[in-house]
């Protein structure tokens, strides 16, 4: 159950030859991606020198993710969370860099976050649960579609906005070699057989043709600001 350094997933904003082992996450939201919380704080804020001195901040209760205290130093960090130190009065949400690694930016909208909807499932008194990107399961109505996203308050989950994936869309890709750009769908293509349907995203740097995994809708058709303060 360790990690060793040269092979930790390339989200990992770290020096690779600066040992032999690296902190591996817990199980908890996101995918293998997902980046320990004691990094974060100790190699992407800086706001200790030490494993042992990160880990003394968070069992501390000094470190919220999402707006709730954790206190694991292994708890696993993703895409679009929210860091706040309280005791600093900054906040920070997690996006890519130009090589497809975590980085923290800091922002003023800390009580919201944007999530893509997985899946739906019906549960008991007929209810619709929608699946998130994060492992989040939330109870709404029909309405809302997968690939979808939903901008939810937090730490409360309550929706807040609805993003359609749609033309015109304005999304981030979140996978590849070209994970943090972001842009607006110009078409989308369903691929017969077992291929990944195919989404062209007019983005700054030109046309962009992706798989749709890697397409995460941040706001609204017509928009030109992402629904979430992304720091940049």
């Amino acid at each position: 159950m360790h990690q060793k350094r040269i092979s930790a997933p390339k989200t990992y904003k770290i020096s690779r030859k600066a040992g032999k082992w690296v902190v591996k996450t817990s199980p908890g939201p996101h995918n293998k991606e997902a980046i320990p919380l004691a990094i974060v704080v100790r190699d992407l804020l800086q706001y200790a020198e030490t494993l042992r001195e990160a880990r003394k901040i968070i069992s501390s209760g000094e470190v919220l993710v999402d707006g709730v205290v954790r206190k694991d130093y292994k708890f696993p960090v993703g895409l679009f969370d929210v860091v706040t130190i309280p005791k600093l009065e900054k906040s920070y949400r997690v996006i890519f860099d130009e090589k497809g690694r975590y980085v923290l930016r800091e922002i003023a909208d800390n009580d919201k976050k944007v999530y893509k909807i997985t899946n739906k499932t019906a549960v008991k008194g007929g209810k619709i649960q929608l699946n998130l990107f994060d492992g989040t399961n939330i109870l709404a109505t029909n309405d809302f579609k997968t690939k979808d996203s939903v901008l939810l308050k937090i730490p409360e989950k309550k929706i807040l906005e609805h993003l359609k994936f749609e033309e015109g869309a304005l999304i981030m890709i979140v996978g590849g070699t070209h994970a943090g750009e972001i842009g607006r769908v110009k078409s989308y293509k369903v691929v017969k057989g077992s291929g990944a349907n195919l989404v062209t995203v007019e983005t700054p740097i030109g046309e962009i043709t992706t798989i749709e995994d890697y397409v995460f809708v941040v706001g609204k058709k017509g928009s030109d600001k992402p629904v979430i303060d992304l720091g940049v």
